[in-house]
């Protein structure tokens, strides 16, 4: 199963999204932007996307829902680390409060690893986010594993600011 992002208008990606009433589409808004996700095991119908392999899966995405992206560029070095150490995040994140659904994405064409989770809201996120900090300082020297600075992106499932 493959994960596809695309991003763009608010409006544009709802378009999309309306053209496409039998794919499993989520739109996702944020500060700034908007995003497409479609999780399928077939072609994408996106033009431009973000190609990721989903490594690990849990829960299913809903229309009203919190997201947040955990962008992780790592270098060839630090990537069997990666999926080693953050393949089992789902007995975890379960037990949680709020929570929704889990990915983890390997990058089909980049080097940037994405942890995309949903939450019922942001205050689950920041609960988990907090009592659970992604501290990837811990696993690897920070020159060796990474291609850049990790960040995280969070969006809405509505067209509301975040």
């Amino acid at each position: 199963m493959n994960l596809y992002i695309t991003s763009g208008t608010p409006e544009f990606m709802e378009s999309i999204k309306k053209k496409h009433p039998n794919e499993q589409i989520y739109s996702l808004h944020g500060i700034g932007n908007s995003v497409l996700i479609h999780e399928t095991a077939k072609k994408t119908i996106f033009q431009a996307p973000r190609k990721y392999e989903i490594l690990e899966a849990s829960g299913h995405f809903s229309e009203k829902g919190y997201f947040a992206i955990q962008n992780i560029p790592l270098s060839d070095e630090g990537k069997p680390i990666f999926e080693y150490k953050y393949t089992n995040l789902s007995p975890t994140l379960e037990q949680e409060p709020g929570f929704i659904a889990l990915r983890v994405l390997k990058p089909i064409k980049s080097d940037t690893y994405i942890i995309l989770t949903e939450w019922s809201g942001p205050n689950s996120y920041d609960v988990w986010s907090k009592s659970h900090p992604m501290n990837f300082d811990e696993i690897a020297d920070k020159q060796q594993f990474f291609t850049g600075a990790p960040y995280v992106s969070t969006y809405s499932s509505t067209n509301e600011e975040v």
